[in-house]
């Protein structure tokens, strides 16, 4: 038992949120074992699996022929992400009608402060039962949320993964640390596979240990400032944010069959290449470096990286692509996976160009031009002729702690 701590965050989980939503919106799925892919092949990796499906041994990573085996029932979906985004998107509005979203941390979590005002386990139970009531109303009862409430965020996360699906739970300033000694090393938020065998390495197996490790304990083990969170969150302190500097912009793809041909994954590269450049012109970000990372049908792989002065300049990346396209590995080979990365980021009002550098205002405004229709009408209003080919292909992944907004990026 540690002193006495307000509530004062709240956390809202998703369950199962790839999968639930098309349960939503295909009642005929509800019920039944499901899972998304990015492609509708027996060797494609599930992204999301129901809770009908994990009850029978599926998760996100298993490979669909795999899953058959331990469940033969199996449905699989392919992902619609411009879906899961919109349906994002109003689950924001249906939680703000009950309470202020404070942050977004990914497609399905959003957290609140609680007002001071609202600090009391009736008043804290009364919000979320209005937020649980008013996604049924908006949705249906295939798209849950589960429910976490704790002196700090980090807590109210804890508290929403403990009794999912549809839960709601309360971790209370008296309840630390017992709470939470039924978890695994692995539930606890921060933990991955590689921090849980540092812990095992330093003698810790239980998070009643970890609970037991002093502050320079796990600084040490986790080599940082990060250890020092820890320990504070796991007391109930609130902690501040890390300011983390955007390093990367990028996007991966892995091609449907169709899209398998060099001919027409070099459309769907641009694609990926110009998506991220209106990313990197969004952030008023340049960038002095791009690696393209292609994996072949064969299992083979190539690899490039790129330097240049810093630019965001649609044209100059086109022209980039399609030369380091032309001096890739196994040029006949067929592809199935894309990848274009962006890094050395540097802010585009902290740039200084060189002397000797001719600038193009003209090219700026084209850029201006094309971004700005996209905006306003749709991917196809203006784009390069070198993703022409690539326009149908809207199934394009999105990453969870990136979400888009509708009305400003295009998929």
């Amino acid at each position: 038992m540690i002193e006495e701590s307000p509530l004062s965050a709240l956390f809202v989980d998703f369950d199962a949120y790839f999968a639930s939503v098309e349960q939503h919106f295909d009642p005929s799925l509800r019920g039944r074992p499901v899972v998304v892919v990015p492609v509708m092949a027996e060797g494609s990796c599930c992204i999301a699996a129901s809770y009908e499906a994990k009850r029978m041994g599926v998760g996100s990573g298993t490979r669909v022929r795999d899953a058959r085996v331990v469940c033969p029932d199996l449905v699989m979906v392919q992902s619609r992400p411009e879906l899961y985004i919109k349906t994002h998107h109003k689950t924001v509005e249906v939680v703000e009608r009950c309470i202020h979203v404070e942050g977004v941390l990914s497609v399905d979590e959003m957290w609140a402060w609680l007002p001071y005002n609202w600090r009391t386990e009736d008043k804290v139970a009364e919000v979320a039962a209005s937020i649980k009531r008013e996604m049924l109303d908006e949705f249906s009862e295939a798209l849950t949320c589960s429910i976490g409430v704790a002196p700090n965020r980090w807590l109210a996360k804890m508290a929403s993964k403990m009794r999912k699906p549809d839960g709601f739970f309360m971790i209370r300033g008296d309840d630390l640390p017992e709470v939470l000694y039924s978890q695994d090393l692995s539930d606890i938020h921060g933990v991955g596979r590689n921090m849980e065998l540092r812990l095992h390495a330093a003698g810790v197996h239980s998070v009643e240990q970890l609970y037991g490790c002093t502050r320079q304990e796990l600084h040490t083990i986790w080599g940082g400032v990060e250890g020092d969170r820890l320990y504070m969150q796991l007391r109930g302190h609130s902690v501040p944010d890390t300011v983390r500097e955007k390093r990367t912009i990028g996007h991966s793809h892995i091609l449907p069959p169709g899209k398998r041909r060099p001919v027409e994954a070099e459309a769907v590269l641009h694609k990926l290449t110009q998506k991220a450049g209106a990313r990197l012109r969004s952030y008023e970000m340049l960038a002095e470096s791009l690696v393209v990372d292609l994996r072949y049908l064969n299992g083979k792989r190539w690899s490039q990286e790129v330097r240049f002065d810093p630019s965001s300049d649609a044209l100059f990346f086109a022209k980039l692509i399609s030369k380091l396209w032309r001096g890739r590995d196994l040029p006949g080979e067929p592809l199935r996976q894309l990848g274009v990365t962006m890094f050395r980021l540097v802010e585009k009002t902290n740039y200084t160009p060189s002397l000797f550098a001719a600038g193009d205002k003209r090219r700026d405004a084209l850029n201006e031009a094309m971004d700005s229709l996209q905006r306003r009408y749709g991917k196809s209003a203006m784009h390069l002729g070198c993703d022409h080919a690539a326009l149908d292909h809207d199934n394009m992944r999105i990453a969870f702690t990136h979400i888009p907004d509708l009305d400003t990026e295009n998929f």
